[in-house]
């Protein structure tokens, strides 16, 4: 069957034939070179359209060196990345702009150790252009394995390992969780609020740790008993809110790291006959309209824009990539990106 299509298919050949030009012509106009004169390129792409012309990828790559693929990483197994909006958010602005590209996304997921060593020889044979890398842990091998392979890469969230934060090569697109939950703090306080607990992420995480630091920023006295750690789940969170109540039953408020922690987070002080926001304020972080606009009652939280993230992600790694083909000294360095916060105010403080 393979062999019938590829029979039918139209040739570079009749590409040039159809146009009345040479084959090296159309070889150029189709992989983006320069040089041809505007109005040969017309009557080539006019040729592509009418005979249906699609490039042979495999030939393509060993003219530009380019794969068009970009692997998109993530260091979580699939039952969270697929059970929390937060990635859901992110991949679609990554898909999108990656699309507007003409760039196909290659997802890998890490369920465990041994998928490290799969990765790693899956990136080192050349089947993708470059890595977008997020939710990263602490020691975590990926950014060792694409640096080993080669492989351009821009990480989702502010780099955390020893001696990244001066190195100006590494690139990142985060957003303010340290000024964001900065804002959250202040408004608890605000409403008077003077038992202000935090449920953190993970803190081998950068973005936990820069949301537990913009909370001590605020409340630098705080009882250590008012933090938790959670997890970003929304079992997480509800565990973390149960352990709260127990250690602190005068608890006023509470600054949840996630909107998905603050779900669970709200649940249990539900059972618990806890009103809110009468006696207990909550706050939470992302601002995901089907978990904030949908809780009991609406979630006041600090928005990040996760889908612009992604996007912004793909857009500053293929400005990388096109650079390193066109040379290292071809145009400016790009810089990472830190978007900014803002908190929507709702029903729960």
């Amino acid at each position: 069957m393979s062999d019938q299509i590829s029979a039918h298919r139209p040739t570079l050949e009749a590409v040039a034939e159809r146009a009345g030009v040479s084959r090296a012509t159309v070889s150029r106009v189709v992989n983006g070179g320069s040089g041809v004169r505007e109005a040969l390129v017309e009557k080539v792409r006019r040729a592509v359209d009418e005979l249906g012309y699609v490039p042979n990828q495999a030939a393509r790559s060993l003219v530009t060196r380019r794969t068009g693929a970009v692997a998109v990483i993530v260091a979580e197994p699939e039952t969270k990345v697929f059970a929390n909006p937060f990635f859901a958010q992110q991949l679609l602005g990554i898909s999108r702009e990656l699309t507007a590209h003409d760039t196909q996304l290659v997802l890998l997921l890490v369920e465990g150790a041994a998928d490290y060593d799969r990765i790693g020889r899956y990136l080192a044979g050349a089947h993708v252009d470059a890595a977008l890398l997020f939710s990263l842990h602490a020691e975590d091998p990926l950014p060792a394995i694409t640096r080993r392979v080669g492989l351009p890469t821009v990480f989702g969230g502010r780099p955390g390992w020893p001696g990244s934060e001066g190195d100006r090569s590494l690139l990142y697109v985060d957003s303010d969780n340290r000024g964001g939950a900065r804002e959250a703090v202040r408004h608890l306080l605000s409403l008077g609020r003077r038992h202000i607990a935090t449920i953190t992420g993970p803190l081998d995480q950068t973005a936990s740790v820069d949301r537990l630091d913009g909370y001590h920023d605020i409340l630098m006295d705080a009882d250590p008993r008012l933090v938790v750690e959670g997890d970003y789940t929304e079992a997480g969170g509800a565990r973390a809110m149960a352990e709260l109540l127990e250690r602190v039953p005068e608890v006023d408020a509470v600054f949840v790291a996630s909107d998905v922690m603050a779900g669970g987070a709200l649940r249990v002080l539900r059972e618990a006959g806890r009103r809110v926001p009468e006696d207990v304020a909550v706050v939470g972080f992302d601002d995901i309209a089907s978990v904030a606009e949908l809780t009991d009652p609406p979630l006041t939280t600090v928005r990040q824009e996760i889908e612009e993230m992604g996007r912004l992600m793909v857009r500053l790694l293929l400005r990388d990539l096109e650079r390193r083909t066109k040379g290292e000294n071809a145009g400016r360095p790009s810089s990472s990106v830190v978007t900014p916060t803002r908190l929507i105010r709702r029903a729960t403080a």
